[in-house]
């Protein structure tokens, strides 16, 4: 065209201007060499060679491609108009300018018709000629481009994201550059991603992958541990006879082996890998399913077992283990040439991802396991209304209420609540009766459990706590029969040895201070080879302890019940039989060899102090039965022998405040049977009378025999349950007026 010449040196000029660290006349030479490889694909080729020749003119050093291609189409606009170039033609060299800010190969289907661009991929693949230069003009040519752009680091790691992009996609848009240009290219930009890789620090780099890699290991393993565990449970309780066993044997031969074969698969990028973890994938949903649509529906008799969440566990933790191996295979699809050896980051994946397994099998599956047992084999009946107030028995001979809905036990187990009364029954049933009209209120049933349970009331008679065995301990609400809490498993090893405020021991010489809700406040050891024992009062607990392999004094320890903190302690005689008196701790003091104390001793329990002694009569011989009544130590003995000639029972009620004895009543009542203390003193026992039973009544102001209904059962022991004693029938509880 008329004066090219001094057009091209002043390109030129711009090429080699002295402040210019990259894209120079040679960066321009190689451009213009491979530009003649390619023009016979272009549809107007002297567009082509205006814009190479133009597409770096104007370039400020750590300007972006962008900026740089956006300034050179200004000025060929602006100077080709001098040298007569049509409107038409200055626009297309303009547009094709402009494309050469952004490099990146665009998706195949941009190759299709009518999207093509011959003009465009023609100059876009002579400017990544650059890519396919000698190797040491490559090197050259990045090493000013990364000079160019300023900050070192910021530069490394923004030549590191573009070349990988560059290698991740089409290279060259055209056939005849990709098969002319594009293994060369390739070469020399996998030799600069590795020397960036060797500059820039990676300590990070790989951890997703490490991290999926090892989840998908050691998931699986836990899948395996979790599907032995449940090969020890049963499908459904009580278990069938004819329950196949093999199911869980197998999952945990399937987990285990899965596991190296989900590790190798989550190391490859292959299409057979993906394959297999798919596979593994869908056996564990399948597994999923039909271990859902199997799971056996409760009732009364047929409760779910523990095999049931835990084959359900040990498949979603395969699921989540062939996930992670088929995410992982993906992922490596893309990133295998970019990780680098194993880094900080990579290490700390493979310690993380066994430790968050191991706290996901303590923390959610186990908890949710027993959760969804306890949950699924539960059922409470009964609507409760507005709890009645039971009125006080004044025995006259007449009954307040029989209540039917117990069967199989009767009053001796009976506890008082503040809304009602709580009494266990076979088969895993607590019920609670109104206490004014023995009318049922709720019924707490279990499924997996057929044996009768042991209660007690804490909280202030707010809750009822009952052992379920084989379950542990369960906190239901006195007034609605819901569960509050459950005890883990291991406490049916451990007794209660006072629901209020709740303490518990175990066999071990430890005593633990427990919430209602079962967690430990605090634990308290007497160490090895002893017998301990323990009472509390609202603030503190006394304990009782005797050494069995050595010499040493028995001891008796106070704690603090909230804390556990020791407020005292001392060497002390056996003391046997203690009992919680208007806030004091009363024990008996040993007689000899005789079964009855020497002295009732009453001890202050914050500090240990001896609050007053009440010696016992030398000619009592009984068992010196002890019960707390208000203020009162209500004690019941027999003055005299101890033969089956003495038919007499003595009944002293002792000041808790002063030692003193308040009263003292004998009864023709022999000493052998059963009693119940009322909360205002009252000492009853039930006899045969010549046709029914009758109830014996000890009590301040004497003795009186009582003829009861028929219909009692006389050999059955009387329970009273603050003022209203309650008796048993035939499958009834019995409350006397």
């Amino acid at each position: 065209m008329p004066g090219s010449a001094s057009l091209a040196d002043e390109l030129i000029a711009r090429y080699v201007d002295r402040n210019r660290r990259a894209y120079r006349d040679q960066y321009l030479g190689i451009v213009l060499t491979a530009l003649d490889s390619f023009i016979q694909l272009s549809t107007d080729p002297t567009s082509v060679r205006l814009a190479a020749w133009f597409h770096r003119a104007v370039h400020e050093p750590g300007g972006t491609p962008s900026e740089d291609a956006e300034a050179s189409a200004r000025l060929a606009e602006q100077l080709l108009p001098q040298y007569g170039v049509p409107p038409i033609r200055i626009a297309e060299v303009a547009r094709l300018i402009r494309l050469t800010g952004d490099l990146a190969a665009p998706p195949p289907d941009a190759y299709a018709p009518p999207r093509r661009d011959a003009n465009g991929d023609v100059l876009l693949d002579a400017v990544n000629a650059i890519l396919a230069a000698d190797p040491s003009r490559y090197a050259v040519h990045t090493a000013e481009v990364r000079r160019d752009a300023g900050d070192r680091k910021v530069a490394l790691e923004h030549r590191y994201d573009e070349v990988r992009e560059l290698l991740d996609g089409h290279l060259y848009r055209t056939q005849l550059a990709r098969q002319r240009l594009g293994p060369v290219a390739r070469v020399n930009l996998e030799s600069e991603l590795a020397g960036l890789d060797s500059e820039l620090p990676a300590p990070w780099r790989g951890w997703q992958q490490a991290a999926l890699t090892a989840t998908a290991t050691f998931t699986a393993i836990a899948a395996a541990v979790v599907a032995i565990a449940a090969s020890g449970a049963s499908w459904q309780t009580p278990a069938a006879q004819d329950e196949a066993g093999w199911p869980p044997i197998a999952l945990a031969v399937l987990s285990f082996f899965s596991a190296p074969i989900l590790f190798r698969c989550a190391r490859s990028a292959s299409q057979r890998a993906r394959l297999i973890a798919g596979a593994v994938l869908a056996i564990a949903v399948t597994g999923l399913l039909v271990a859902w649509a199997q799971a056996p529906r409760t009732n009364v008799a047929v409760g779910v077992g523990l095999r049931v969440p835990l084959m359900i566990s040990a498949l979603l933790l395969l699921l989540i283990a062939s996930a992670a191996a088929l995410v992982a295979s993906l992922l490596r699809t893309r990133t295998a040439r970019f990780l680098p050896a194993r880094n900080l980051g990579q290490q700390l994946a493979w310690l993380a991802a066994p430790v968050a397994v191991a706290l996901a099998l303590l923390l959610i599956i186990q908890p949710l396991s027993r959760g969804y047992v306890l949950s699924s084999n539960e059922r409470v009946e009964g609507t409760p209304g507005q709890a009645g107030k039971a009125t006080p028995s004044v025995l006259d001979g007449n009954v307040a209420w029989v209540s039917e809905s117990v069967a199989g036990t009767g009053a001796e187990e009976a506890i008082g609540t503040r809304y009602g009364i709580a009494i266990p029954r076979p088969s895993g049933v607590v019920e609670m009766l109104d206490a004014a009209t023995g009318e049922l209120r709720w019924r707490y049933s279990r499924s997996d459990s057929d044996e009768k349970p042991v209660i007690a009331a804490t909280g202030n008679g707010d809750y009822v706590l009952a052992q379920f065995a084989d379950v542990g301990y369960l906190l239901l609400d006195a007034n609605t029969g819901e569960r509050k809490a459950a005890w883990p498993g291991r406490t049916r090893d451990r007794f209660i040895q006072q629901s209020q405020p709740l303490l518990t021991g175990d066999r071990s010489g430890k005593l633990h201070g427990v919430d209602p809700s079962g967690h430990e406040r605090w634990t308290y050891d007497s160490g090895d080879c002893t017998d301990l024992g323990a009472i509390a009062t609202a603030e503190t607990v006394v304990t009782f302890v005797s050494h069995t392999c050595d010499d040493r004094p028995d001891e008796m320890a106070a704690l603090d019940v909230q804390t556990g903190k020791k407020l005292w302690t001392k060497t002390s005689d056996t003391y046997r039989r203690p009992v919680v008196v208007a806030g004091l701790v009363v024990v008996a003091e040993p007689g000899g060899d005789a079964d009855v104390p020497a002295a009732l001793t009453a001890i202050e329990p914050r500090t240990g102090d001896v609050r007053w002694r009440w010696e016992v009569p030398r000619t009592w011989s009984c068992r010196t039965l002890l019960n707390g009544a208000g203020k009162y130590l209500i004690v019941v003995d027999c003055p005299g022998p101890s033969s089956l000639e003495n038919r007499r029972t003595i009944v002293t009620a002792i000041d808790a405040n002063t030692g003193l004895t308040a009263w003292q009543t004998q009864a023709p009542v022999s000493p052998r049977v059963k009693v119940t203390v009322t909360a205002d003193g009252r000492v009853i026992s039930l006899g045969r009378g010549p046709t029914s039973c009758v109830a014996n009544v000890i009590s301040q102001t004497g003795f009186r025999q009582v003829r009861l209904p028929t219909g009692i059962s006389c050999n059955r022991d009387p329970r009273a349950v603050g003022n209203l004693v309650l008796t048993s029938g035939t499958g009834t509880v019995i409350a006397l007026r």
